[in-house]
């Protein structure tokens, strides 16, 4: 047989399409050709693989033309993941091993000069992706990343070390065999959820006062609604945003496995994930919108992205530039990021908790005399013209601006602990328990029928959003984000309807900045 077919997987985004790898051997002038869109991390596996199959003690037809086709050829391919394909492919066509019986199995790695398998960027996509379309083929992955795409479950995951041992085992299997040859053992699979270990976390026992800062909190965190903490410097808010992951419930498996597949897809980008952990991300004021969104060639996720089912937390957000905090306004709407470029397009999840900081004005003492003796020498203009860095559509797009008030030494000094991180996160699990058996979502991902159909406004809650909206001179955004603000206080206090003092509590979290 001249021809042999090997199949593998290209990252699209965070999904993975099916890719056929398809070697040709024919008589002619010798030469090595690889077609099919591939990039130059792609084209340079010509060299991997003829310098792997010699070391590993296989020959290479150096008398034959070689022809590699990645389909659909329409398809950009990256990565050296097409190393281990390729190589098995010409063995395959050179009648080394069996071509039929690789139709069971779908290969992915990159091959060292020796023969190694290294491990391949995006493992948990590729896994996700082959589970979604039903899982026929199993994965043979190197070590580390076959480890990676076995908390996938549904999946049958192999794990090899370099090339010998993945030919070794398709020599001695027999075409039609049904069974995974045994020199490929199973990867293990790590848990979908692990807790957090105790004390791990910073805990808000150690966040003096600020009762209600902390109680802003615990209703972002309830109901997954995006913060503004605001005040002067040291007062608190970094020390709040740091503790908002320890309160949030715990991930479901399969948010879990898409936060980690993120993860596994930037490049140098974030630090591995422990299972079930709630990625928390705090970049910093100098980066850009395509460090927030995600951006490059070929589209990589952006820290939105890679918060996915955690916390984003942006310090300083008057210092960020203008057009990356502009380009948060349609993540936080719809909870995904697409990223167009010419010729390619990838689509991200991006269904993160926003909780941003920043000072009162340029100098940051506004309002702190009282407590600190410090005055603000500020203009009006000036004050201003700092806030106004935040643009209105984003902050009508913020469930909570929250005010985090300088404190005297008293309060500091003060020997009570705060009420710790564990009490305030199980009343947010019940909470948040309430809102998945009466809509399968939080409140804050709520859509305007949805949230119709959730209310339960009481006549008198009724006709007190609809004077404080006119009043206030609120948007239709901002009344609907009101709402499902004082539908996770009802939550909170365990009530099926939504009350008065419910929206009277959503409704002081609206109030503009700087009043």
């Amino acid at each position: 047989m001249t021809l042999a077919v090997v199949r593998s997987r290209a990252l699209d985004g965070l999904s993975a399409r099916e890719v056929r790898v398809e070697v040709h051997l024919a008589n002619g002038l010798p030469g090595f050709a690889l077609v099919g869109l591939a990039d130059t991390e792609v084209k340079e596996s010509r060299e991997r693989v003829r310098a792997a199959l010699a070391e590993s003690g296989f020959a290479f037809p150096h008398n034959r033309r070689v022809t590699v086709s990645l389909a659909p050829a329409d398809l950009p391919k990256e990565s050296g993941r097409f190393d281990l394909p390729i190589a098995l492919g010409i063995l395959a066509a050179s009648e080394l091993i069996d071509a039929a019986r690789l139709d069971a199995f779908e290969f992915a790695g990159e091959l060292s000069l020796a023969g190694e398998l290294r491990p391949v960027r995006g493992a948990l996509a590729l896994a996700l992706a082959a589970r979604r379309e039903g899982a026929a083929r199993s994965l043979v992955l190197p070590l580390e990343s076959a480890q990676e795409a076995a908390r996938v479950p549904g999946v049958d995951v192999r794990a090899a070390r370099d090339l010998p041992q993945v030919v070794r085992a398709l020599q001695r299997a027999k075409a039609g065999d049904a069974g995974t040859p045994p020199e490929l053992p199973r990867a293990q699979a790590a848990p979908a959820y692990q807790a957090c270990v105790p004390g791990a976390a910073p805990d808000l026992r150690d966040v003096r006062g600020q009762a209600g800062a902390r109680r802003a909190l615990e209703i972002a965190a309830a109901g997954s609604h995006p913060l503004l903490l605001v005040g002067p410097p040291g007062t608190g808010k970094s020390m709040l945003a740091q503790r908002l992951a320890g309160i949030l419930p715990p991930m479901a498996a399969q948010e879990a496995l898409e936060s980690a597949a993120l993860q596994g897809l930037a490049r140098n980008g974030a630090e591995p994930l422990a299972p079930g952990r709630h990625p928390v991300r705090a970049p910093h004021h100098t980066a850009s919108a395509v460090a927030l969104v995600g951006g490059g060639s070929p589209p990589l996720p952006g820290e939105i992205s890679l918060a996915h089912g955690g916390v984003l937390f942006l310090d300083e957000l008057p210092e960020f530039p203008r057009t990356a905090l502009e380009a948060l306004r349609e993540p936080l709407e719809t909870g995904r990021v697409t990223l167009s470029r010419a010729g390619r397009q990838a689509h991200y999840p991006a269904r993160f908790l926003l909780v941003a900081a920043m000072n009162p004005c340029p100098c940051g003492w506004l309002g702190a005399f009282a407590a600190t003796g410090r005055a603000c020498r500020c203009t009006p203009d000036a004050v201003a013209r700092y806030q106004g860095r935040v643009s209105g559509p984003l902050l009508d797009r913020i469930d909570l601006l929250v005010e985090v008030p300088a404190q005297g030494p008293e309060a500091l000094l003060a020997t009570t602990p705060g009420e710790p991180s564990a009490q305030v996160a199980a009343r947010v699990a019940t909470a948040r328990e309430r809102m998945q058996t009466r809509q399968g979502a939080p409140n804050g991902a709520l859509e305007a029928a949805s949230l119709a159909a959730s209310m339960a406004l009481e006549p008198q809650a009724r006709h007190f959003a609809q004077a404080a909206a006119q009043r206030l001179g609120w948007s239709g955004r901002a009344l609907h984000r009101t709402l499902k603000v004082a539908r996770t206080v009802a939550d909170l206090a365990g009530s099926d309807a939504v009350c008065l003092a419910h929206v009277a509590e959503a409704a002081q979290w609206r109030r503009a900045l700087g009043s």
